[in-house]
């Protein structure tokens, strides 16, 4: 199982926020630039990110990026699979449909094995992953 380039982004922005305790809220181009992301991708992370209420973000002066109520007792596996989207590890109908499709016991165990990782990571909340020693290490990522 692997995730996608948005999820992994995703999800050091938000456990960044998580530890955010400034008084002025960061933007998107800061939290981008401490967590080593193109400000693009992280952008379109972020707008995700307040679709599915994780997120908030102000506009203008006194603006910024801030978690949700939310946000810190948000599920890990939820966050993760809204993140990924509905679909299997692998296309079985894709261009050119697997001849195997009809019989197939991979698919099945492929969907087994997606479902157990995601499982593993719903008792996991936001707060469980800035928990020491990494809250610490994201606090020490200076914000500009």
């Amino acid at each position: 199982m692997r995730l996608t380039k948005s999820t992994d982004i995703a999800l050091r922005i938000v456990m960044r926020l998580a530890v955010s305790a400034e008084p002025a809220n960061p933007t998107t181009r800061e939290v981008a630039e401490v967590m080593g992301v193109q400000y693009t991708h992280a952008a379109k992370v972020v707008s995700q990110l307040q679709h599915l209420g994780v997120v908030v973000a102000r506009r203008g002066r006194g603006g910024g990026l801030a978690l949700a109520g939310t946000g810190r007792s948000t599920s890990v596996g939820w966050l993760v699979r809204e993140l990924e989207g509905v679909g299997d590890v692998v296309d079985c109908e894709g261009e050119v449909s697997c001849p195997l499709s009809s019989a197939c016991r991979l698919r099945r165990a492929l969907r087994q094995a997606q479902e157990a990782f995601y499982a593993s990571l719903d008792p996991l909340r936001v707060e469980d992953l800035v928990a020491d020693p990494t809250g610490p290490v994201l606090l020490s990522l200076q914000l500009k």
